[in-house]
């Protein structure tokens, strides 16, 4: 494929630079990176300022390209989500239904990964079943981290690049500031200390 287009004027060349990336975004089953849509322009162009290009086309249709888990996605606006729930159509990007208990246990993982389940247990207070673990694996938000130093060597768990996607984040930086969940009560402040440097130490040595 001709990326370079050098045959073109500049203002087509770049016109169908941006018809490609949209049509790679578009067609994406999951957030393209930026070295995917470097590979259908030419060298020197820029595609972050094709990116704003293409948002501000849409900035009056009912979706819009956004940037997560480190690549760029089709998504819906917010305002129609009413609307595409009463519609009862099938979306690609839907998420997967959890239990309340099981998005607090996602929740953990992303604040504390790397975490074993049984330091998943002390947070909670009681067992946090393989099975909830299985459910949050089966929807891809979760995978297999480092094994553990404590006894026995029991693996970790972390959050995957669907989580993020599916979660509308860049990065684990976009998560809510832990205290507002410690003030709702749903985190011990002294488990949370204990975890995160656990959770420090593990990464450091990995």
């Amino acid at each position: 494929m001709d990326r370079e287009l050098a045959e073109l004027p500049p203002a087509l060349r770049w016109r169908e630079w941006m018809l490609r990336v949209e049509a790679v975004i578009f067609a994406a089953a999951e957030p393209v990176s930026r070295e995917a849509l470097a590979r259908v322009v030419g060298r020197d162009c820029s595609i972050d300022l094709l990116i704003d290009d293409l948002r501000a086309e849409l900035r009056d249709r009912s979706y819009e390209i956004v940037a997560v888990a480190g690549g760029w996605q089709h998504r819906s606006r917010s305002a129609y989500a009413s609307a595409i729930r009463a519609s009862q159509t099938s979306t690609r990007n839907a998420a997967p239904v959890m239990s309340d208990f099981e998005a607090m246990v996602l929740m953990a993982i992303a604040y504390f990964q790397p975490i074993t389940r049984g330091d998943l247990s002390k947070i909670f207070g009681k067992e946090v079943s393989r099975d909830t673990i299985a459910s949050l694996r089966n929807a891809s938000f979760l995978a297999s981290g480092p094994r553990s130093p404590t006894p026995g060597a029991p693996y970790t768990y972390v959050t995957t690049k669907q989580f993020l996607s599916a979660f509308g984040m860049q990065t684990l930086r976009d998560l809510p500031d832990i205290e507002a969940l410690e003030d709702a009560g749903l985190l011990s402040r002294k488990e949370m200390v204990e975890i995160s440097k656990y959770g420090q130490d593990t990464t450091d040595e990995s």
